[in-house]
């Protein structure tokens, strides 16, 4: 033990080694005791990181905090099993994988820890799940969230949470799901799943759906370790994987200029570009030059060509907006979906005018996927504003008011009624 002089340090230091070890201990565990096992691997690995908190600030805390935590998880996983014929076919198992984390963290072992935390997310997001399935087993298992974040930060009902999350382990037990990295064809195939969970994962924390809060910062960057765990293996480093670490880093460049003090929403005329994380910026030109080193051609792709525009334009008055109407028709080509047409139909306005944008946006109106979608409605609004039709607009922002959406956003489309009720010209381009 080093001795406690920095006791209140611990809860830090746990909460790191928590976020760098706890998907790998679990993985691991899940790999060598099976998926019928997923409880006991969590509940050992939970518990080994509450012993540090409660242990640590009284004893000291362990010259290698990483081993400590690994010989409890391995011991406690070892007492769970105590039963017979189960520990005498697990026990040496156990012993073996503890000791290949061991020597992988000195760098001798072939394989690492991380080859089953990547396991692990193929597991949890396995198509035999529902979406909303893989999103929370993803959130509980490999990334640690209790059942209280998790429902959260998803805006659900935390009984509703749990029963997902047990439903969704009895079902890859019941259907018998490998605990492995798929190959071939299916690795394709089983990919575009995963990341649809991250790019779910990372939508929800750039910009919730409801709520006090417009942005979820912790989701969003965890999704961007779940994609980088990607991109670090060769057998799932696609192109796709590096076009969505692209366009989340983007993104996530402007998480800190997304909302001002006061926790309002702040739209991208407004936001304050020096906030800007120009590392993060550089990361996803990076991921972006990687890319496009395939010959597919993606959503992804396409979506972090338009971010890294935005990336590039020191204001918004210098915004390349044919450019990015260019990348929305190739978009609207591969994604015809409404989320994108509506899109695409802000840069519309600003290379042809409202006019032409309302009339993009009124193939939509009956879309039944964006009936409760605020934007839809926020967005006709703010252009049929600029046209000077307040009336019309101050319509649609009630059916806009009307739709689910956070506090901030609320706020931001209330200030902009009462403004359009006044009789005020809007100034702005969003």
């Amino acid at each position: 033990m080093t001795g406690s002089p920095h006791s209140a340090q611990v809860p830090a230091l746990v909460e790191g080694l928590f976020r760098e070890r706890y998907g790998r201990l679990v993985a691991g565990l899940v790999r060598v005791l099976g998926t019928r096992h997923f409880d006991l691997a969590e509940d050992v690995v939970q518990e080994a990181l509450a012993r540090a908190l409660r242990t640590w600030p009284f004893d000291g805390v362990p010259s290698d905090p990483s081993a400590w935590l690994l010989r409890v998880a391995r011991n406690l996983a070892l007492d769970r099993l105590r039963s017979g014929a189960v520990l005498e076919r697990k026990a040496e198992d156990v012993a073996r994988w503890a000791a290949t984390v061991v020597e992988s963290d000195s760098g001798g072992a072939a394989e690492s820890p991380e080859d089953d935390r990547l396991r692990l997310v193929f597991t949890c997001c396995h198509p035999v799940l529902a979406i909303e399935a893989r999103v929370a087993l993803t959130l509980k298992t490999v990334l640690g969230f209790g059942v209280p974040e998790i429902a959260r930060a998803l805006l659900a009902n935390e009984t509703a949470i749990a029963q997902r999350i047990v439903r969704a382990k009895r079902r890859l037990q019941e259907e018998d799901v490998a605990f492995e990295v798929p190959a071939g064809p299916e690795l394709a195939l089983r990919l575009d799943a995963v990341l649809e969970v991250v790019y779910l994962l990372f939508n929800e924390g750039f910009s919730a759906h409801r709520g006090t809060q417009l942005v979820r910062a912790e989701l969003a960057l965890e999704a961007i370790r779940l994609g980088e765990l990607l991109a670090a293996d060769s057998a799932t480093a696609a192109p796709r994987v590096h076009a969505l670490l692209a366009l989340m880093n983007l993104q996530a460049s402007r998480l800190p200029a997304r909302t001002d003090e006061a926790g309002d929403v702040a739209t991208l005329e407004q936001q304050d570009r020096s906030l800007w994380d120009r590392e993060r910026i550089g990361r996803g030109l990076v991921h972006f030059e990687r890319s496009i080193a395939g010959d597919e051609l993606t959503p992804w792709h396409v979506e972090a060509a338009i971010a890294s525009v935005h990336a590039a334009a020191p204001t918004f008055g210098a915004t390349n907006w044919r450019a990015i109407l260019e990348h929305y028709e190739v978009l609207v080509a591969l994604n015809p979906s409404p989320v994108v047409r509506l899109n695409r139909a802000v840069a519309v306005a600003q290379v042809h005018g409202e006019e032409a944008a309302l009339a993009d946006l009124d193939p939509l109106q009956g879309a039944g996927e964006l009936t409760d979608y605020p934007l839809l409605f926020a967005t006709r609004a703010l252009f049929l504003w600029r046209l000077g039709r307040h009336d019309a607009a101050a319509e649609a922002f009630r059916a806009a008011l009307a739709r689910p959406m956070t506090d901030p956003e609320r706020r931001l489309l209330e200030r902009r009624l009462s403004r359009c009720l006044a009789g005020e010209p809007e100034c702005g381009t969003r």
